[in-house]
This record gives C-alpha cells, sequence and structure tokens, in this order.
C-alpha cells in the first residue's frame, strides 16, 4: 500500500533453522516434525489461492494486539484445516525479537504435495496433489507515514469482505486506481453510497463534538484491529463511541483516521473530490499514544 500493508515480494530466501530471523517465505510442516518450517524461495511457483491471511507489526519484540490477529487468522483458517493454533504458536516462537518486522501469515490452495509428518491434519494432502499450506513470510517493515489523502473508490472488488486474503490482490489493484488522483488510500463504498473501509484500512472519523465514529457493523469489513484497539483504549479515557451509517459528505468538517497494523493512525489530509476534512492538531498525537500503550512483549521463546 502505496506504504503498503502487503509489502511486495522479491525478497531472500529462508534458510533452516539457524536462519530462524532471515527474511523470506517458509512453509510450515507439524509442530510434531524436528524441523517445522521448510524454507522455500520467496516467490513460490506451486503456491495456489490465498485462501487466508493476516499481518501485524513487531518492533523490538513488541506488537499490539497479537490476540486478536490471531483470533481473526485462526478463524479464517477453520472451514480448511484444524491445526491453526498449533502453527499460529510455531510463528509467534519465530519471530524475531529485535528490529522492525511486519509479518504476514497466509494459508493457500496447494497444488502439489505438501511436506508433512504424521497422519494429523497438516498431512491434508501430502501425496495426493491436493491440499493446503500454511506458510509464515517474514518481512522488515516498508516505509510508514502518517498522514494520507483518500479518494472514494471506483468500484468494491471484494468477493469476501469478511475475510483477509483472498481479495488482497484486487484491493491493491483498487488502491493503484487511485493513486493517479494523488490519493494513498482508497475508501470503498456500500451499494447505497454509504463509508464501508478502506482498501487495506479500517477507519474512524473524530465529529466536532470530539465523538469518535465507525462505519455501522451491519456493514460487511474485515474487522480491524487496530480501530478495535483504539476503541477500547478511547472509551477507557471517556471518549463518546459511536457507530453509524454515513455518506461521505457526512465527514465534511470532521478529521479521519485510517488505521492499519503496519500504519498505525493515518490522518487522512484530503479526500479528492470528497468531504473537507479537519486536522485538530495534538488530537491524533493523543491516539497514536493510546496505540504504543497497547504495545506487548512477544512470549519468552522456550
Amino acid at each position: 500500500m502505496s506504504a503498503s500493508d502487503e509489502p511486495p515480494s522479491g525478497m531472500a530466501p529462508l534458510g533452516g533453522s539457524g536462519d530462524a530471523h532471515r527474511e523470506g517465505l517458509r512453509h510450515w510442516r507439524s509442530s510434531d516434525a524436528d524441523e517445522p518450517w521448510t524454507s522455500v524461495d520467496w516467490c513460490d511457483a506451486h503456491a495456489g489461492a490465498l485462501l487466508a491471511a493476516d499481518s501485524w507489526r513487531v518492533v523490538d519484540g513488541r506488537v499490539r494486539g497479537l490476540d486478536q490477529h490471531r483470533a481473526r487468522f485462526l478463524s479464517a483458517v477453520a472451514p480448511f484445516r484444524d491445526d491453526g493454533g498449533a502453527f499460529f504458536d510455531e510463528v509467534v516462537a519465530a519471530l524475531p525479537r529485535a528490529g522492525d518486522w511486519f509479518p504476514r501469515v497466509e494459508l493457500r490452495a496447494r497444488g502439489i504435495p505438501v511436506p508433512a509428518v504424521g497422519d494429523g491434519p497438516s498431512a491434508a494432502g501430502a501425496g495426493t496433489g491436493t491440499g493446503t499450506v500454511l506458510s509464515l513470510r517474514l518481512r522488515p517493515t516498508p516505509t510508514t507515514t502518517e498522514e494520507v489523502v483518500v479518494a472514494t473508490a471506483p468500484y468494491d472488488p471484494r468477493a469476501h469482505p469478511l475475510t483477509k486474503g483472498p481479495d488482497l490482490e484486487a484491493l491493491q489493484r483498487l488502491r493503484t486506481a487511485v493513486q493517479p488522483l494523488g490519493a494513498g488510500e482508497a475508501i470503498i463504498l456500500s451499494p447505497d453510497g454509504l463509508v464501508v473501509e478502506g482498501a487495506y484500512s479500517g477507519l474512524v472519523w473524530v465529529r466536532s463534538d470530539d465523538a469518535m465514529v465507525h462505519p455501522d457493523d451491519g456493514r460487511a469489513r474485515i474487522p480491524s484491529v487496530t480501530v478495535s484497539v483504539l476503541l477500547k483504549a478511547a472509551a477507557a479515557h471517556g471518549v463518546a463511541i459511536e457507530a453509524s451509517d454515513a455518506r461521505p459528505d457526512d465527514l465534511d468538517g470532521c478529521e479521519l483516521w485510517v488505521l492499519s497494523a503496519l500504519h498505525g493512525l493515518r490522518v487522512a489530509t484530503a479526500w479528492v473530490d470528497g468531504p473537507r476534512l479537519v486536522h485538530e492538531p495534538g488530537r491524533a498525537e493523543g491516539a497514536r499514544r493510546w496505540l504504543t500503550e497497547a504495545l506487548v512483549e512477544l512470549p519468552a521463546v522456550p
């Protein structure tokens, strides 16, 4: 995403267990294996459709909302496999405790046998030419920003609006479509013209009375972990929180925040051919402090 929530590929492959903290792609074999990870090229020629994905930022071993990222990913994985929890535990153990990283977990369809051990779910499809594979992409964090220009998306490409993963490529194309307008994020509207979410972000706007508003939960969208963390902190500080159906013009005179695991909170400085947005000095900085306070240490590696 310009500075993207899904950075481009092309990074070096991981080595074996001795290269646990090098960037790259590795497939998970099984928690029962002596070496649970199989290192592959970053661009896997046998990768199938992306069925589920999740990303979060890790800075010097600290992360925000990891339990929520886990729950969101496992919910997406559950229709295909029942070993997602064991996989996620291995991912957390493999994450670097130093540096600035933006890992991504994936479930993909697989058209060739998957290296696996035993007869459990992780062996599904092994030797049959079909199945799925769980993977970890360990990536350094790309450039982040605190401000962004937004534009109304020309269309809604989402085929799976409640699941992060299957629509990521289509959403990237949507963001690319608004870049000629000078925008870094596309705001998706419902068929009846109501604000839903950003292509790769959740949305919160602040009215002149300081109430924080988010799109009504009846609008199908991916549950944003960063939005959830922010609103929980805001409520604890006595801020009024509202859910509302709103058209872009209803945000005229509001401060719009574009939230994601990568950037945290970005202030929308303008909406191309859209509502007049404001930016009150100090308001976003206070909200960013709440996000920082939500960071917790990763569990110690056994």
